[in-house]
């Protein structure tokens, strides 16, 4: 019976090895932990500024009036954002979605309360 060993994370190669106590991969050479993947897998849960767990296609509410560059008009407290996707963004952005008036943005999940 084979173990089915986790793909590369920097360039998604299937034919990675075990060279204890590392994962190796032959195309980028990057090396990486196995605990240290399962970890960071775990630390991935995003909660919003009240501390409920947020899930891709929740609503959500905002909690505080946001400048928003470009615009003439802030995104105010209270604006209602439906159907969020949860991300890796730049910064602490985690959220990305739609508002009506503003379109395509991204947002901090500290910002947001559910909905």
């Amino acid at each position: 019976m084979t173990i089915a060993l986790p793909p590369c994370p920097e360039c998604a190669s299937e034919y990675t090895y075990e060279m204890p106590p590392l994962l190796v991969c032959p195309e980028c050479a990057h090396e990486w932990s196995a605990e240290a993947e399962a970890a960071e897998a775990e630390a991935k849960v995003i909660k919003d500024a009240v501390g409920n767990i947020l899930n891709d296609g929740d609503d959500v509410t905002v909690i505080k009036t946001l400048k928003v560059k470009g615009a003439s008009q802030p995104i105010k407290t209270g604006t209602k954002v439906r159907g969020i996707r949860l991300v890796q963004g730049v910064g602490d952005h985690d959220i990305e979605c739609r508002i009506d008036g503003f379109g395509a943005m991204q947002l901090k999940s500290s910002v947001v309360k559910k909905a």
